[in-house]
């Protein structure tokens, strides 16, 4: 199971979090939400290594600005997290990896998935909010047994302490990873590194015992 952190925004906060080796770090830049991580310098992400996926995230932001940012910080991987079309998320794969979030709710219909088809590498099902991500709400996980195409994906929405034993019970084969966001904070963008450090030791343990 793959472990994102999604969220960061300052810098010592960052470097702590990159210490726990995660799979990806999510970086937002939207500025209508409080994790936005705005006009950092052009270097401040280079100290991370390479084994972690750099990620940016969107929500309904043009193609210039996409570009202009990926080039400017080095990404090699994108979420976009709004109502991007298929087309449109395919655009970037000749130079990025692409994640397509979808809030999911008990009525979501997993048929509008199918243009994304060869046209995504991942998808991120979350909480359906207005927000966009970061609600620190969970949906019914057992909506997920109606997808069926073969993209991988990340689970978010809500994960937390209390939860993260339930979600290794999702029997599901293209439950690739866990993105982990508010649940895992002190205030929004300031991520609890003890509580991460814990979700880590779960995840990571049980993982292994999977494949031993």
């Amino acid at each position: 199971m793959k472990l994102k952190i999604c969220g960061l925004k300052y810098l010592e906060n960052i470097k702590a979090a990159a210490a726990l080796t995660p799979d990806y770090m999510g970086f937002i830049f939207y500025n209508l939400t409080p994790r936005f991580i705005g006009n950092i310098p052009a270097d401040a992400l280079d100290f991370l290594p390479a084994s972690i996926n750099k990620t940016v995230v969107f929500v309904d932001e043009d193609a210039k600005t996409i570009n202009a940012v990926i080039d400017k910080y080095n990404f090699n991987t994108i979420q976009l997290h709004g109502n991007e079309s298929a087309d449109f998320s395919n655009s970037f794969r000749n130079k990025v990896t692409v994640i397509k979030a979808f809030g999911l709710n008990s009525g979501f219909n997993f048929e509008q998935l199918n243009d994304y088809a060869g046209k995504v590498d991942f998808f991120l099902f979350d909480t359906k909010t207005d927000l966009h991500g970061g609600s620190g709400k969970t949906f019914d996980w057992g909506i997920l047994n109606n997808y069926k195409l073969n993209i991988p994906f990340f689970l978010s929405g809500g994960l937390s302490l209390d939860n993260l034993e339930d979600v290794q019970n999702i029997d599901h084969p293209q439950f690739y990873g866990v993105d982990l966001n508010s649940k895992f904070e002190i205030s929004p963008g300031l991520k609890d590194i003890e509580k991460l450090k814990q979700a880590f030791e779960l995840l990571k343990h049980n993982t292994n015992e999977v494949r031993s």
